[in-house]
């Protein structure tokens, strides 16, 4: 592959989840990527996915919440990273054909109900459980294996 390989990471809201995913890719492989993340219907970055991140020193700025449309036709991506089954299920095969589809369902930490403590634990709990994931994934090394 001549050029960086391309990372989609889906989610329903594109404001947990999927951000916090794009942000510890780029956070853990630097500029090896292009990152990137995208909703079914954008929300806006939840402000304790930013505390969540922060905390263990990841790099925010720039992240923004944004609907799949802008990544179709725009971008030639390899891997499209479903990170809820609500967006897995509801974003089509043809909208990015030949792209790898990944399913990697974690829970929605938006949906977590209690305190600020008990719903800023959720979200760091999923950031730690996201985080795992991309290090296992990079040390696999897919985009260098045939599709």
């Amino acid at each position: 592959m001549d050029r960086k390989p391309a990372v989609l990471f889906l989610c329903t809201g594109n404001s947990a989840r999927s951000q916090m995913a794009e942000a510890l890719l780029r956070h853990r492989a630097g500029n090896s990527f292009g990152v990137y993340s995208a909703g079914t219907d954008p929300q806006g970055v939840n402000p304790m996915s930013i505390r969540a991140l922060q905390e263990i020193g990841v790099d925010t700025s720039g992240l923004r919440s944004k609907h799949l449309d802008e990544f179709q036709g725009q971008v030639a991506l390899d891997f499209l990273i479903a990170v809820c089954s609500a967006a897995d299920r509801n974003c089509p095969v043809a909208v990015f054909p030949g792209v790898r589809r990944l399913s990697w369902p974690f829970d929605d930490p938006a949906s977590v109900q209690g305190t600020e403590e008990d719903r800023l634990g959720a979200f760091r709990r999923v950031r730690d459980q996201i985080d795992a994931r991309i290090t296992g994934w990079l040390k696999d090394e897919p985009w260098k294996k045939p599709s």
